[in-house]
């Protein structure tokens, strides 16, 4: 193994917890999210229905 790989490696796991987050059981429901998945239900449906496919 090389100098860089083990100094790579040792900066990782040195690396502070505050890094920025991708999500997880900790982030709370967002309002916006929430409008913009039930106006895709509700246009998915329309659609659905106007072309005869329900």
């Amino acid at each position: 193994m090389s100098t860089t790989a083990v100094t790579a490696t040792a900066a990782d796991a040195s690396a502070p917890a505050s890094r920025a987050r991708t999500g997880g059981p900790k982030d709370g429901p967002n309002l916006l999210e929430h409008l913009v998945g039930w106006t895709l239900v509700i246009v998915l449906a329309m659609l659905f229905t106007q072309t005869g496919l329900m």
